[in-house]
């Protein structure tokens, strides 16, 4: 014990050390994004305002496990990761401070933002019905609450309970249609399975494109990605259609990828401008054509990806409710039999 706890006290220390050594005007991000993917975005912000973005990058679910050992000690400035319900988590852990920003305010729409300010959306993500384009017709889709329906026995494919995507998307069910109705859309839905889940998001689309299933649940930007990666996975990818189920009343779940300034930042102003700048027009736009993901904000120029999935109504459910709901719905999804 007193080992383990003696190396994350050096880990820490030598990390807080490797950090100002890099800078003196500079802010200290933890992301659950990938540097190759977010790099070309902070060296633009060091060149707009002279400050350097130090990153360490890793699994989501790691990095806020980390930054809860390391607490007030910890170099981070800034918490970027994935899904609204790890952010909840985030906030709930008390790692994460509200902060002021008229520009945060302005920009991002209320229900994609924390109410207390401790984390703001910056990009959109939707899950969404993706189907087999020769062997269903869009006319016969529409809505997650119809794939509970014995048509669909032994035609849908997803990933495990485990996955917060899945969960925050039951925790939209269940705001939607209060816990019971959720309970029999889930018993349904999991009776429909065509196999035990397994994989990501990416193996759902290989499973429709070879037949295994016809449906799957699927983040957007996974289907993006794959059209834009090798020969393989875009044969695959080709054969698999978009729907955006529930059109006709709430609309399509989306989620964000976001980020909150840390309880420990050391850099706060800083922290704060480099939030503000992820908002500005520019940003949006290359994050949107570089990840696949949508923009926070309406009105940003979006990718000829994007724009062939067509239009859409998202859900305007605030995305607080999410994580609220998370253990209802981890345990709603038990209940059903949800591996």
């Amino acid at each position: 014990m007193y080992r383990t706890l003696l190396v994350n006290t050096i880990l820490v220390y030598g990390l807080s050390l490797t950090f100002a050594a890099q800078a003196t005007n500079h802010v200290n991000l933890y992301s659950a994004r990938k540097e190759v993917l977010i790099r070309p975005l902070l060296n633009e912000f060091t060149a707009q305002t002279g400050v350097t973005v130090n990153i360490v990058t890793g699994k989501a679910d790691i990095l806020l496990k980390r930054l809860i050992r390391e607490g007030r000690n910890s170099p981070a400035d800034i918490l970027l990761t994935t899904d609204a319900g790890r952010l909840h988590r985030a906030k709930q852990a008390q790692v994460l401070q509200s902060v002021e920003s008229n520009t945060l305010k302005n920009e991002i729409p209320a229900h994609y933002r924390d109410p207390d300010g401790t984390w703001y959306g910056l990009s959109l993500r939707a899950r969404v019905i993706m189907y087999a384009k020769d062997r269903i017709k869009p006319n016969m889709l529409s809505s997650y609450e119809d794939l509970q329906h014995k048509r669909w026995h032994k035609r849908i494919c997803v990933r495990s309970s485990s996955n917060i995507y899945n969960q925050s998307l039951v925790a939209s069910i269940i705001a939607a249609n209060g816990t019971e109705k959720a309970k029999l859309w889930a018993n349904g839905f999991v009776g429909n399975l065509v196999r035990t889940p397994a994989g990501g998001d990416r193996d759902q689309i290989k499973a429709v494109a070879v037949g295994l299933c016809d449906l799957a649940i699927v983040n957007t930007y996974y289907l993006g990605g794959m059209l834009q990666a090798d020969k393989r996975q875009q044969r695959a990818a080709q054969q698999i259609a978009v729907f955006w189920p529930n059109q006709s009343n709430r609309g399509a779940h989306v989620n964000i990828s976001g980020a909150g300034v840390t309880k420990s930042a050391r850099n706060k102003d800083n922290a704060i401008k480099l939030l503000e700048f992820l908002t500005s027009d520019s940003a949006q736009e290359w994050y949107a054509k570089t990840n696949h993901e949508f923009p926070i904000k309406e009105g940003v120029t979006i990718s000829n990806t994007l724009k062939a999935w067509g239009e859409f109504k998202a859900d305007t459910l605030s995305l607080s409710k999410l994580g609220e709901l998370n253990p209802a719905a981890v345990r709603l999804m038990d209940y059903a039999g949800w591996r």
